[in-house]
């Protein structure tokens, strides 16, 4: 990777020869733009060039505007041959120290554009911050996703080949609308765009080139253009669903559709407005997650097809499946997310939820004794486990395959910072895991293990068992896990019936642990046990059925495929 530097500069005299000084170490070729500035700062930058033999001062007869000059830089680079272009402004505001991160990130995937995701501090004017949110709500829906965390930060590393052709296809603005209309139209583009926080500043002698009235009219003639752009694509995504929704992919490969910023965006609103302003936000999200996704709009209607089967007259599926009913699952999964945002800010009570075996489970615990909780997928056990945390102040501690872990986390400790559940994201569940889980077990707290997803790392050992009329992979690793931690081991439900949430708690086993001989058929026999559970109350509430991908999938066959497909790479 062959990389240059970006400077934009308009009479910009009080920082640049410290932000040159500061880049010196790095080594890295330098154009910097001179955009018609006055004569004293051109005589500066001009001694500046002489100064450092790095430098390439390129020149502007008159003011073309920010994003003209970091055109020409771009163009400059790439012309040269270099492969990347970092740009820095020239004001003092970005924080240099970041770079070093920014390039390695770039060396690791370098078709991304790799972008500064501002920390501000006291420094910022309050107008600016607040009104950048306003760009970020318009990018949000310009892109139909979350995946621009914030696109008007001048800190950024761009591949260059992908950027060329941008400008020879389209004409961009060339000033303060510069900045977001490039990076919307990369993400059209499908290039990637990965965020990396960095600190930002507003010196005191800063200067500050926005044109109230003028930039503000281009950058919402911007938005305009940019807003009826994704309508003229809004057709073929949804016809062509989207590039991430692979079919032949196995589900946790597939990428989280969304964000930490738009779980956060989710919590705030519901801070501010209640239910009202959520729902105002996220149903026009899960509309565009139905009409997008494909893949998951057909594994919808596979999953309530198959219990239509069973049951041709289940009273949530009446008449003959179609989008409606898909749609009316999509939004089952929005609702149930309001409510568990419900019960993290204890706003559902444990004595507003239908609890029958709640003792089996009370008696353990005040024994001062652990156990494993065997969950799925279907219903809203998030919501049992928020009030249980609440009421009874058990320390719960969930084991999760996917990225989410930390997010979640963090938005669940805005929320509730006395939470005290412990979401543990691991790529595999087996006997590794046991001695993490162990002391928790010991000192009486839980182990939430969710049994219906396997793990992209545990292809090919799974056990396949009877599930809607045809085989289906069950993962062999939270079955290991719950026999390693050789304690109790209940299976729970929570679903919402007739209005109320009921909470289904049985006893699954007093430990799973036993000799090794005959392991596989233990293992077989607990599988078998729990896939005929989750049928039957999957059966009851098929819209609360919340995996929207091909549950019954050959994973061996999957394994296949991807081993054959990395072979081909390598060669």
């Amino acid at each position: 990777m062959q990389v240059a530097l970006v400077i934009p500069n308009y009479n910009h005299v009080v920082a640049i020869e410290a932000t040159l000084e500061k880049l010196a170490h790095l080594e890295l070729p330098c154009y910097l733009v001179n955009d018609g500035s006055d004569d004293a700062t051109r005589h500066l930058l001009t001694s500046l060039a002489q100064r450092y033999s790095w430098v390439t001062l390129l020149h502007h007869p008159f003011n073309r505007g920010k994003g003209a000059a970091v055109t020409t830089g771009l163009r400059a680079a790439y012309r040269d041959g270099y492969s990347h272009a970092l740009q820095v402004d020239a004001d003092g505001q970005h924080n240099l120290d970041d770079i070093p991160a920014m390039l390695a990130r770039a060396t690791e995937d370098p078709e991304a554009l790799i972008s500064g995701l501002p920390q501000y501090d006291e420094s910022v004017p309050k107008i600016r911050f607040y009104a950048r949110y306003l760009t970020h709500f318009w990018v949000w829906i310009e892109t139909l996703s979350f995946d621009i965390q914030d696109s008007m930060c001048g800190f950024r590393v761009y591949p260059l080949a992908v950027t060329e052709q941008l400008f020879l296809t389209t004409a961009l603005g060339e000033r303060m609308d510069f900045d977001t209309e490039i990076m919307v139209r990369l993400h059209w583009q499908g290039v990637r765009v990965i965020h990396l926080p960095t600190r930002v500043i507003y010196p005191e002698d800063g200067i500050s080139h926005f044109q109230g009235l003028w930039d503000n009219v281009r950058i919402s003639a911007m938005h305009t253009r940019l807003f009826f752009g994704m309508l003229r694509r809004l057709p073929g995504k949804i016809m062509g669903g989207s590039n991430r929704d692979k079919s032949d992919s196995h589900w946790s490969s597939i990428g989280e559709r969304g964000s930490y910023l738009g779980i956060k965006l989710l919590a705030s609103s519901y801070k501010l407005g209640g239910h009202w302003l959520c729902r105002a936000i996220m149903y026009p999200v899960i509309l565009y997650f139905f009409l997008t996704g494909r893949n998951a709009r057909k594994a919808s209607l596979e999953f309530l097809n198959r219990v239509k089967a069973f049951d041709p007259e289940h009273p949530q599926l009446q008449g003959d499946l179609g989008w409606q009913h898909g749609l009316k699952h999509f939004f089952s999964f929005g609702n149930a997310a309001l409510d568990r945002i419900d019960a993290w800010c204890d706003r559902i009570q444990l004595s507003q939820v239908d609890f029958p075996n709640r003792a089996l489970l009370a008696d353990q615990l005040e024994a001062g004794q652990g156990a494993v909780l065997l969950v799925s997928h279907l219903g809203n056990l998030e919501l049992c486990r928020a009030i249980s945390v609440h009421q009874k102040k058990v320390k719960v501690n969930v084991m999760v395959l996917t990225d989410n872990a930390e997010n979640f986390n963090r938005v669940l400790k805005q929320l509730n910072p006395d939470s005290s559940v412990n979401l543990i994201q691991v790529s595999e569940l087996g006997p590794s895991t046991s001695m993490l889980l162990q002391q928790k077990i010991e000192d009486g707290e839980l182990v939430v293990i969710a049994g219906d997803r396997t793990s992209s790392s545990s292809q090919g050992r799974v056990i396949y068992a009877p599930f809607m009329g045809e085989p289906a992979p069950f993962p062999q690793g939270p079955f290991i896990l719950a026999g390693l931690l050789d304690c109790p081991v209940y299976l729970m439900f929570c679903l919402r019936e007739q209005g109320r949430y009921v909470v289904h708690l049985e006893t699954f086993s007093n430990t799973l642990k036993g000799p090794r001989k005959g392991r596989m058929q233990r293992l077989e026999a607990a599988v078998n046990h729990y896939s005929a559970r989750l049928e039957y109350f999957a059966r009851r509430e098929p819209l609360q059925w919340f995996n929207f991908f091909d549950f019954w999938h050959n994973d061996d066959d999957i394994q296949r495929a991807n081993s054959q497909g990395k072979d081909r790479t390598d060669k």
